[in-house]
């Protein structure tokens, strides 16, 4: 599991729930529910950059879809999922719709800042099973 969704899953305490391992898009929960604005403050910590939050319905966050990167188009399939949130990198305009007619929330965490934790889980495993160092170079990148 070193993928970037993997890692953003363990970044933010998601627990994937294994559902259609064939979907690039994954869906999970957190032990507990969360307010909304607890679980953006989690993603604005670990992630260390403001999220762009869309509205849904106000309810707790337990439930959540998530796909690193540039994944808007995966929202929809999300909202019939049953999520209470859908995390990506970035967002379009009809995602705004989506989520005040559904009720779903839409976070957009960055396309840099939900991609660069896979790339960096696969060079701690290469350097601990080949005894090599390696080194991450953040670039940091608005979007």
């Amino acid at each position: 599991m070193l993928g970037n969704n993997a890692q953003l899953a363990k970044l933010l305490d998601i627990e994937d729930d294994g559902s259609d391992a064939s979907r690039i898009w994954r869906t999970g929960q957190l032990d507990a529910p969360l307010s909304l604005d607890g679980f953006v403050d989690r993603i604005r910590r670990n992630l260390r950059r403001e999220p762009q939050v869309l509205l849904g319905a106000s309810k707790s966050v337990k439930r959540i879809a998530w796909c690193s990167g540039a994944a808007q188009s995966y929202f929809a399939q999300a909202i019939d999922a049953g999520v209470d949130v859908f995390i990506t990198g970035e967002v379009s305009e009809s995602c705004y719709h989506l989520a005040r007619e559904s009720g779903v929330h839409y976070i957009a965490a960055g396309h840099h800042a939900t991609e660069r934790y896979g790339v960096q889980a696969l060079g701690q495993l290469l350097a601990e099973t080949f005894t090599l160092e390696h080194q991450y170079i953040e670039l940091n990148n608005p979007v």
